[in-house]
């Protein structure tokens, strides 16, 4: 059986979940060690990093990147799964236009900090059940209110003028639904609305431009050159906070040395590099002995980075 390391940025179809893509994936490559680094709505299309082999040790640190996403907000119609494959449960003709102006008054008003109630169809646990299984049931509980950060919004192209469909482009954090940014902004509009279409175009450093269809892989994968397809874990975690380390605490930490501290104050986890760019391990500030890190993960072989 092949032997993988890295991550692999696939582009997820619509229809498939994330758990289908990994179920895939392990059929066509004959390999287990596979995990996702978030899950993807079915409807929803894009970017979805892969990660194989010892690169599912750092699929945690993937999971709090922001990320971008680029969709249509559907003004008039409400439903109960926010989007588009949901029941109808309200409806509002919409009157005239709505004007640039206006639109971006109220997507400024979105920016920044803010509160969201997660959807009732969501993987979110309540008392240790999920929405959705409440949702299915035909019940509704308290959900709890969440922080999350949009670092960007605005509306896509040029045009003035809008009439029930609202082009937009976002860059969030980890935990946002832009199902419920669709919703809130089309009541802030004033009216019902849902999440019409959405694609993922970048997570952390991952761009659609990168990501392979699984029609690229199966193509790679006949003609024995599917590791091309792999970024290294290095290239992953490259925007992580990080320090560089000299060649006599190189063999230590692949080791899994307990060293001083040589980070700043709250920049914990961390990535740890030697001066080639690879990534040696995952450390963080001790929690019992001040003035020293440990590892939390070692990754015991060095890379060559292909990025």
């Amino acid at each position: 059986m092949s032997s993988y390391t890295g991550i692999l940025p696939l582009y997820k179809p619509k229809g498939m979940t994330s758990h289908d893509c990994i179920y895939r994936l392990r059929k066509l490559l004959r390999y287990k060690k596979i995990g996702h680094t978030g899950t993807l709505d079915p409807e929803v299309d894009g970017v979805l990093p892969i990660c194989l082999g010892r690169a599912t040790k750092v699929s945690e640190y993937l999971l709090n990147y922001p990320k971008s996403y680029r969709g249509k907000i559907k003004l008039g119609r409400a439903t109960d799964t926010e989007d588009a494959t949901g029941h109808v449960i309200e409806e509002k003709k919409v009157q005239g236009v709505l004007n640039r102006q206006d639109i971006e008054r109220v997507f400024n008003s979105f920016k920044g900090v803010i509160q969201q109630v997660p959807p009732m169809y969501s993987a979110v646990k309540v008392n240790g059940k999920k929405l959705y299984e409440y949702a299915r049931a035909g019940m509704t509980v308290t959900r709890p209110v969440r922080e999350v950060t949009i670092y960007e919004l605005r509306i896509h192209g040029n045009q003035s003028v809008f009439e029930s469909e609202i082009p937009f482009d976002v860059k969030c954090s980890k935990g946002t639904y832009v199902r419920t940014l669709a919703v809130d902004i089309g009541r802030k509009c004033g009216y019902p609305a849902h999440l019409e279409t959405l694609t993922r175009t970048s997570a952390g450093p991952f761009q659609v431009n990168d990501c392979f269809t699984f029609e690229e892989i199966e193509q790679a994968v006949q003609e024995n050159r599917f590791s091309e397809c792999l970024s290294t874990i290095s290239y992953a975690l490259q925007y992580m906070p990080s320090l560089v380390v000299d060649k006599n605490l190189e063999e230590k930490i692949l080791n899994g040395a307990v060293l001083p501290l040589k980070t700043q104050e709250g920049m914990s986890p961390f990535a740890v590099f030697n001066q080639e760019g690879d990534c040696l391990a995952i450390y963080q500030k001790h929690p019992d002995k001040e003035g020293l890190m440990k590892p939390v993960k070692v990754l015991l072989i060095k890379e060559d980075d292909r990025r």
